[in-house]
């Protein structure tokens, strides 16, 4: 492995620590970077969990110091993900990633479209302090922790889409319970990875101090700046990302 090659992986992994915590996608800065640096794109992918997983043990503390959310909140709302996590990670040599590719960028810039014209429903949580454990809430993050057991890059827009929409969270609450969610379910979803010989984990590790530096500053910046900056981030993430992925950049 070339010198070169450990400075730009914490450097990669803080911009995809960053971004992960406010948004999502991060991992379509760390799996090029792995990917570029020699691993196979399967053991690129598993590697990355081992990043992730560092990146959310960094945030769900922060969030929690912060009192932005409580434990309690968020486990309930992280067993389906979980279980569609240990799915996603199973059939994840299955699936065609070129459509899945479209197929996520569309569904990027309709969220983005979302933020863009209903931005109450953003920045404002339903009446009570609970989240919402709805039918639909359920179901949607079963298959966000599907999706993310199968390749974990952008599943941050479909928890939060499922955390606001569905459980009435507004984006601040939702960020500390997303994080929550992607820490279980990567608990689950690493184990499927090494036991298939995908994961890397020095390089995982070297990544992850990025990815957990990242997050703490996303972390604190995100209590101090509020739902409105959120927004606006959150807005201007789904729009690149949803593009990049429709061009295939």
């Amino acid at each position: 492995m070339p010198g070169y090659a450990y400075p730009l992986l914490v450097a990669a992994g803080f911009v995809a620590g960053f971004v992960n915590t406010l948004a999502g996608s991060g991992s379509l800065v760390t799996l090029p970077a792995l990917i570029f640096l020699g691993l196979p794109a399967g053991v690129a992918n598993g590697t990355n969990r081992v990043a992730i997983l560092m990146q959310n043990v960094a945030a769900v503390g922060s969030f929690r110091s912060q009192k932005v959310f409580r434990l309690g909140e968020g486990l309930p709302l992280a067993l389906p993900a979980v279980l569609g996590a240990f799915v996603g990670a199973r059939i994840a040599v299955e699936l065609d990633e070129e459509t899945m590719r479209q197929a996520i960028g569309v569904v990027m810039l309709l969220m983005a479209a979302n933020v863009a014209l209903k931005p109450k429903r953003w920045l404002t949580p339903r009446a009570g302090e609970a989240p919402k454990t709805g039918p639909l809430a359920m179901i949607g993050l079963f298959f966000a922790g599907m999706y993310g057991g199968f390749i974990q890059a952008g599943v941050g827009f479909f928890l939060l889409a499922c955390l606001v929409l569905g459980a009435g969270l507004d984006l601040l609450k939702a960020n500390a319970v997303k994080v929550l969610i992607a820490l279980s379910f990567n608990l689950v979803a690493l184990p499927v990875f090494f036991l298939h010989g995908q994961v890397d984990w020095k390089l995982g590790f070297v990544v992850g101090i990025g990815n957990a530096l990242g997050a703490l500053v996303a972390t604190r910046l995100a209590v101090r700046r509020g739902v409105g900056f959120l927004r606006w981030f959150l807005l201007a993430v789904a729009l690149a990302a949803g593009v990049a992925l429709l061009l295939g950049l």
